[in-house]
């Protein structure tokens, strides 16, 4: 069974109306993306204008970040329902950035995902290592407890309704950067895990990369067994660049 390629941006903390604006107009026209799945996560206040430039076309608009909680007294968080409210298809939890900077824990990455899944939202399980704990030989460790982490709260059965993205913090910003073969094995060791819990899910769910992914990277990373794709950072404010991520996706295909 093929996978359909997914390549997603991550905004972060970045962006204004005016060159917002710029940006998903030239993707709401954008061409020859039809073999891949393309979506954007924007900061929660720029959710309504990506709705209002991409809902005519096929690519998707995301959110960076959900709150565990269904609704209450909990001042500036989001809930899932909401996100719903303004079509969103994707939201990211576990990125390295929440979990380093918010110390945000495995569990509570899980029931974010819970909480997503709960009203049909895609979560973009982020999972990956520190550059310590690579250097001590822990990597699969770390990945596989934080993917179990997150399972014990959604359940086996949702398996196929998740994305994974494997984000080694060690090549994020650092200069350093994860070698195809590298990324490969950790994707390859993912898909493993996943064939343990249910191996129908294993075949269909889609693994992205998302340590620096640029244009020169790509099509490399792209042609690994178990890369379907990536989850884009600085490169997705570029629409040249992203538009060239995208278009090195369209020329592979996963198996």
């Amino acid at each position: 069974m093929s996978r359909k390629k997914l390549v997603v941006g991550n905004w972060k903390m970045n962006g204004s109306l005016a060159d917002n604006g710029a940006l998903l107009s030239g993707l709401s026209v954008a061409r020859g993306l039809s073999s891949l799945d393309v979506a954007v996560c924007v900061p929660s206040l720029y959710l309504s204008q990506a709705r209002d430039c991409l809902a005519a076309g096929a690519i998707a608009w995301g959110a960076q970040n959900v709150s565990e909680h269904e609704a209450g007294a909990y001042t500036g968080e989001i809930s899932a329902r909401m996100l719903s409210e303004f079509g969103v298809s994707y939201g990211l939890v576990g990125h390295s950035e929440r979990r380093a900077m918010y110390d945000e824990a495995n569990e509570l990455v899980g029931q974010k995902a819970q909480k997503l899944l709960g009203v049909g939202i895609t979560p973009i399980i982020c999972l990956g290592e520190t550059l310590e704990q690579r250097d001590a030989g822990q990597t699969f460790e770390v990945v596989s407890g934080q993917l179990s982490a997150a399972i014990e709260c959604f359940g086996v059965g949702k398996l196929d309704k998740i994305v994974l993205a494997y984000e080694p913090v060690w090549a994020i910003g650092t200069g350093l950067t994860a070698s195809p073969e590298q990324v490969q094995e950790v994707h390859g060791f993912l898909r493993d895990q996943v064939v343990l819990m249910d191996a129908n899910a294993a075949i269909s769910i889609k693994i992205l990369y998302g340590g620096s992914v640029k244009p020169d990277n790509a099509e490399a990373l792209f042609q690994q067994e178990d890369v379907d794709g990536g989850l884009i950072g600085g490169a997705s404010l570029s629409l040249v660049d992203f538009l060239t991520i995208c278009r090195s996706a369209t020329s592979v295909t996963t198996h």
